[in-house]
């Protein structure tokens, strides 16, 4: 038996779900996010999951179902509705550090 896929690196849901690598179901928690407040502050350390969990609620939003087949939050969202997703990335700015 082969050994799974591990997603060492990747940080977009897309590539992890259809590429077969090893996935965390954590849309449960995605959908308490997403349910139960108004703003959020993702503030985490480095390497904590914060741009896979952006890039799980841009797929959410954008209505790709056929990505969460098997997952907890399939049959709890509404995939005929799809939302705008405007999503800001500030990982390529080059900055120089003062002090």
């Amino acid at each position: 038996m082969a050994l799974p896929k591990l997603p060492i690196g990747l940080q977009d849901f897309r590539t992890i779900i259809s590429e077969g690598y090893k996935y965390v179901d954590k849309t449960r928690y995605v959908h308490r996010l997403v349910t139960s407040g108004k703003f959020f502050f993702l503030s985490r350390p480095r390497r904590f999951g914060k741009s896979l969990t952006v890039s799980t609620l841009q797929e959410l939003y954008s209505g790709s179902r056929e990505l969460f087949e098997g997952l907890w939050i399939e049959d709890k969202w509404d995939w005929s509705r799809k939302h705008p997703v405007l999503r800001l990335s500030f990982k390529d700015v080059n900055f120089e550090q003062l002090g």
